[in-house]
């Protein structure tokens, strides 16, 4: 079967169950004791193991049936879970997501993956060591591991040894050279059909008879004859290593009432899961982004012609063409928020890597490390969503590194041990801003101007009359980098000039505060990217200017005596408190005259204010935004350009960057 129209639905689908994992796997570690999340963990191992033996990626296939068969004894309550069971079953997912990353870079997703299994299954058997791990297991075939039974197989098994039968237990070990193990399995189950019942196997039949597993299965069986014969039988088959066959002893199987009622209870409890929280049908489809970016540019065009046919019924004043245009414009508004929400991605799709992240990286820099993520609903334009993620890793690893303290600094310093950063998202105007914010020592200025003094960067006149954030700037600087030893985990001597480069090819900027001692903040100010936006026409001279509506609380119109002066600033009293005045024909130089605006239209970023001085306001309207291009690139205060219906071109006003 060609498989290769398949492959970009392989990956989409591998990589959300891999993340589903991954945050499941952090839930566990929490919550050992908690059923639910390992039946999670295990559903999502199950379709990956399926998918990706359809698709012909066997060592996908043998690791993830390796790891169910973990979590299968977890569920079962046969292993608990440890800090060994959640780092193994982490550098198998580590491992999964290579592979898959492998694939989608259009190779053939192969890794020698034979140390991970050995570990697995040692963890299977209740035989892991850290030493053991680092050897292929030889001995796993011959310890096979006791099957668990349901309540009706317990009952078969014991009415079958009352009337004389035996139970044994049989692994058979394939030759480490035989490709045709599903054949082969078929052969001894054939073989085994004439003497007596097979009553369980591991892993399940179809998967045997498909060939789904390792060079080993295990089956109980039910006879009249001796161990020896059974064994016998399955040796007849060529291909075959090894074949052990054990008594099962039923004793080990009893419980007391009481355990059998909390068994039953939980395997009621797993039931109940499997089938009321079954994942609904997917109601989705996947489509490629370009054609979302295809469709948007023409819904861009339709706007315009909106914005023409409104200004045409205002002037011809004809009902039915009035009426027709105002229907018009309430079905392109629907479309429009629809389509916007087709580009829209949440970025928890970026933010869910980064807990795994922080919790490996603690380990290995034997720090006590929280992360708290806030607002991962807030929603980001798909190009920058696929573009952001590595900032932000180099960013966090950063703060992990440098920011973050050890735990014996943190007691000297007064602190908690276990250091915290702050992951934030939240919208302001048409940007999203995204904070990483840290309560570690700070950035030490001192050692920052050392640096760049010895780099050159400035001088050390030049360094004195530098305000903190600027000097806090320099450590974008290429090659910039204060630490006295290069690591694996942050900088590698590369600096954060990546960093900042990266955030300013998406049209964003990146601010930097720190209070030595207390922690440093890095905040990312994204646009959002999107082509449609509902906007405030305002009036300066000759000029119009679309001010977004994202961002204003209130129009005013003022009085002369309604503006004070403070410092030679103008300021307005807005609702009790002192709100500063910035006039839109001074910022961009409309005229060179000094000319009185009485109306103000007030703007918020964050807790700060800002009134903006202009002539007139003209009216609402939803306006296409247009890149100014690659010659007018990092204009003050404008976030771009739009066409107004008369063919006027219209200026788009950046709010955040005219608040003070």
């Amino acid at each position: 079967m060609n498989t290769d129209q398949y492959i970009e639905v392989f990956l989409d689908e591998s990589r959300e169950h891999l993340q589903a994992i991954n945050d499941n796997l952090l839930k566990l570690e929490k919550q050992p004791t908690e059923i639910d999340i390992v039946q999670e963990i295990f559903r999502s191992a199950h379709t990956l193991k399926g998918m990706s033996a359809t698709m012909g990626f066997e060592d996908i296939a043998s690791l993830t049936h390796q790891m169910e068969n973990v979590l299968d004894k977890i569920r079962h309550l046969e292993l608990t879970v440890s800090t060994e069971v959640i780092d193994i079953t982490f550098a198998a997912v580590g491992a999964l997501e290579e592979m898959v990353g492998e694939i989608g870079a259009g190779n053939d997703g192969k890794k020698d993956v034979t140390e991970l299994v050995s570990s697995l299954k040692q963890l299977e058997t209740g035989n892991y060591t850290p030493e053991k791990a680092a050897q292929p297991s030889e001995a796993v075939a011959t310890n096979s591991t006791t099957l668990a039974l349901d309540q009706y197989q317990s009952t078969v098994i014991a009415q079958a040894m009352e009337n004389g039968y035996h139970a044994y237990q049989v692994t058979v070990q394939l030759n480490d050279d035989c490709i045709l193990k599903g054949p082969r399995a078929y052969m001894v189950f054939d073989k085994l059909d004439g003497l007596g019942d097979v009553i369980k196997t591991d892993p399940e039949v179809e998967d045997i008879e498909e060939g789904n597993f390792e060079q080993s299965f295990s089956l109980l069986f039910l006879t009249e004859e001796t161990a020896d014969a059974v064994k016998q039988a399955i040796e007849s088959v060529s291909e075959i290593n090894q074949v052990t066959v054990t008594d099962f002893s039923f004793e080990k199987k009893e419980e007391s009432k009481a355990d059998t009622v909390s068994k039953t209870d939980q395997a009621e409890k797993e039931a109940k899961a499997t089938t009321s929280d079954k994942p609904k049908q997917s109601k989705t489809i996947r489509v490629n982004i370009e054609r979302i970016d295809s469709l948007m540019n023409l819904f861009e065009e339709v706007i315009i012609d909106r914005s023409r046919l409104e200004d045409l019924s205002q002037k011809y004043k004809d009902q039915e063409f009035t009426e027709t245009v105002e229907n018009l414009a309430r079905v392109t508004e629907d479309m429009q928020g629809l389509m916007l929400a087709m580009r829209m991605v949440p970025v928890e799709q970026v933010f869910n890597r980064f807990p795994r992240m922080v919790r490996d990286l603690s380990k290995d820099l034997q720090k006590k490390i929280s992360l708290e993520i806030i607002g991962s609903e807030t929603e980001l334009d798909r190009t920058v969503i696929d573009e952001i993620g590595d900032p932000l890793v180099h960013l966090i690893r950063n703060s992990l590194d440098h920011g973050i303290e050890s735990p014996e600094k943190r007691r000297q310093a007064g602190k908690p041990e276990e250091g915290r950063i702050v992951l934030q998202a939240y919208h302001s105007g048409n940007h999203v801003f995204i904070d990483i914010e840290d309560d570690g020592a700070g950035i030490n200025r001192e050692k920052v101007e050392a640096k760049a003094i010895e780099n050159g960067l400035i001088s050390v006149e030049n360094s004195k009359q530098l305000t903190d954030e600027e000097v806090y700037h320099l450590i974008f600087a290429s090659g910039f980098s204060t630490a006295d030893q290069i690591s694996d985990i942050s900088g590698r001597g590369v600096g954060l000039d990546v960093v900042k480069n990266k955030i300013e090819s998406l049209g964003g900027s990146i601010i930097v505060t720190s209070y030595p001692g207390k922690g440093s903040k890095f905040s990312i100010q994204l646009p959002l990217t999107l082509s449609i936006l509902s906007t405030l026409l305002v009036k300066v001279q000759q000029e119009t200017f679309a001010v977004p509506l994202s961002s204003i609380i209130e129009t005013v119109a003022l009085n002369d005596q309604d503006i004070k002066y403070v410092h030679g600033q103008k300021v307005m009293d807005f609702r009790g408190h002192i709100v500063p005045l910035v006039s839109l024909n001074t910022v961009y130089g409309v005229t060179d005259e000094d000319v009185s605006s009485n109306s103000a239209v007030i703007i918020q970023k964050g807790d700060k204010r800002t009134g903006l001085l202009v002539d007139s306001f003209i009216g609402q309207r939803e306006v296409v935004l247009k890149s100014l291009g690659n010659y007018l690139k990092n204009v003050f205060a404008i976030s771009g350009a739009t066409i107004l219906g008369n063919g006027e071109v219209c200026l788009i006003v950046d709010p955040n960057a005219l608040v003070k």
